[in-house]
């Protein structure tokens, strides 16, 4: 759980930065991730000519962020629920505190993106993001379920002597 509370920490601070980015720096980083994205998936990617390889990557620039929004925020789920889950609470508790936390940082991180040059909060985001929240909280919870199976007590059985 210590562990999981520090990566969370170290990832919300990422978040953050991410988040403090101006728009065109942001764009600048999206732009990359297309296309790295394209030369790992798009055969013969490297042959086409710069101004296509732009292009391309700016297509599919909406669906990388979106992308982007969704796995940082699986991930912050998952730290979360790793940090939070016990086997004392019920499973309720254990997927909606978890979920809670993270969406809460999702809508005050949309919050903090109205104040940087270039970028604005989005309730769209929070949403998406809120939707990687819960994918990575049931992740952690599936992982948990299946590294440490709850074991429960067999009752004897109990024999009518007569």
């Amino acid at each position: 759980r210590k562990i999981c509370l520090i990566l969370t920490l170290l990832w919300a601070i990422v978040i953050f930065a991410y988040s403090a980015q101006a728009g065109a720096e942001s764009e600048g980083t999206s732009r990359w991730a297309g296309t790295m994205f394209a030369r790992i998936f798009v055969p013969g990617f490297d042959d086409w000519s710069e101004a296509e390889q732009i292009e391309f990557a700016e297509k599919i620039d909406h669906p990388v962020r979106k992308a982007a929004h969704f796995t940082e925020y699986a991930i912050l789920g998952f730290l979360v629920a790793g940090t939070y889950a016990t086997k004392d609470k019920s499973k309720k508790k254990n997927i909606l505190i978890p979920w809670l936390l993270a969406t809460i940082y999702a809508a005050t991180d949309e919050l903090h993106q109205v104040f940087v040059p270039g970028r604005d909060g989005n309730i769209k985001d929070v949403l998406l993001d809120s939707a990687g929240c819960i994918f990575g909280v049931t992740m952690m919870l599936l992982l948990l379920n299946i590294s440490f199976p709850s074991r429960k007590q067999e009752r004897p059985e109990t024999i009518d002597a007569k």
